[in-house]
């Protein structure tokens, strides 16, 4: 059966007047993920549970209106730069940029009009992948540099889901791409917390930051806090615990990853309290930043209510937040020049 999604997501116009195109991916499992051209965005997943259920676990909207007037990146590729540049501003090649500032001064997600509020071109498509490109020109938001970028999804038999991203520029620019899915393993409507899951993150490093997201500086040891993942427990076992969580309502912090891991094993495990649901994060990024939904209440649901504060979990791969001003981490350089491609991939596994 076709997702809804394909009907209700593009009764009204996009941005520019013209409808969103959708596109969804199914797998013999009985599996599928639905996805459009605005944001390139992930606005569905669908898994069939060994019980016969359907399970939705990815928040969402389900009208346009709806996805235009939330804030909560819901399921978007964000870009040039994911999570945050300290006051809209970097040093590159010995020129300053300043770049739209759009959260307490400083640049979020790529700035005012970022990737995910645009429509990138459907490329290539089959029934278990899609490709979707987008040219940032030089200049857009105040980054350097014609910017080519391609995210391709695909969805395997055994509902993994892989979202690969490629791009090259002509000028060196920073460059940060990933997606904001929230999950809710337990159902993206079933009112259970997302605080509920069960999460393991094997990191020994985290990034403390200011109230307001920028970095500190320096890594920090999550031994001792209430930032140690390294074995499984229920996210609420800690919440709040630390200074750092309070002065974010809760997680949002990026966790490194040792360099020398092996990159095809799983970073991450989240699962849900019922255990119908297990869901393994692969990538070969430097960093993930764990957000747990914590400015989410009045967010527009597929339902045509709102969710609360914490009902989803996401789960980001990236660069550390603010890395253009920090050359000093011990990361691959987010600066991507001419004549380099820029090729990540992350995996979403479900097991159910």
């Amino acid at each position: 059966m076709k997702s809804s999604l394909l009907v209700t997501m593009t009764e009204q116009p996009a941005f520019d007047g013209q409808p969103a195109q959708l596109v969804e991916l199914t797998n013999a499992a009985g599996g599928s993920i639905v996805l459009m051209d605005i944001g390139a965005t992930w606005l569905s997943c669908q898994l069939p549970l060994a019980c016969g259920e359907q399970r939705e676990v990815l928040l969402g909207v389900g009208a346009m209106s709806d996805f235009q007037a939330q804030q909560s990146y819901l399921g978007v590729t964000v870009g040039r730069y994911a999570n945050r540049i300290a006051k809209g501003c970097f040093e590159l090649e010995g020129k300053t940029h300043q770049v739209t500032t759009n959260q307490a001064g400083n640049c979020l997600h790529g700035g005012t009009v970022g990737m995910d509020k645009v429509r990138w071109k459907i490329v290539e498509q089959s029934q278990s992948k899609v490709v979707f490109s987008y040219q940032s020109k030089d200049g857009e938001q105040g980054f350097p540099g014609n910017l080519d970028a391609s995210v391709c999804y695909s969805l395997s038999e055994d509902n993994q889901v892989e979202i690969r991203y490629l791009a090259t520029t002509d000028k060196a620019t920073p460059v940060n791409l990933t997606n904001h899915a929230y999950f809710n393993l337990h159902g993206a409507e079933s009112g259970v917390d997302g605080r509920e899951h069960l999460l393991q993150i094997d990191a020994d490093y985290y990034l403390p930051t200011s109230e307001v997201g920028i970095p500190h500086g320096s890594l920090s040891l999550v031994d001792g806090t209430g930032f140690d993942f390294r074995w499984q427990k229920v996210i609420r076992q800690d919440f709040l615990l630390d200074g750092q969580q309070q002065i974010a309502k809760g997680y949002d912090h990026s966790f490194y990853f040792d360099p020398k891991r092996n990159k095809r094993q799983p970073i991450a495990r989240l699962s849900s309290q019922d255990g119908k649901v297990k869901m393994s994060v692969t990538t070969d990024k430097p960093a993930l930043q764990l957000y747990t939904g914590n400015w989410l209440e009045g967010t527009p649901s597929r339902s045509g209510s709102t969710y609360s504060d914490y009902a989803g979990v996401a789960l980001e791969t990236q660069f550390l937040p603010d890395s253009p001003n920090h050359s000093e981490w011990p990361q691959p350089s987010c600066i991507l020049k001419p004549n380099q491609e820029y090729c990540y991939s992350t995996v979403y596994a479900f097991e159910c």
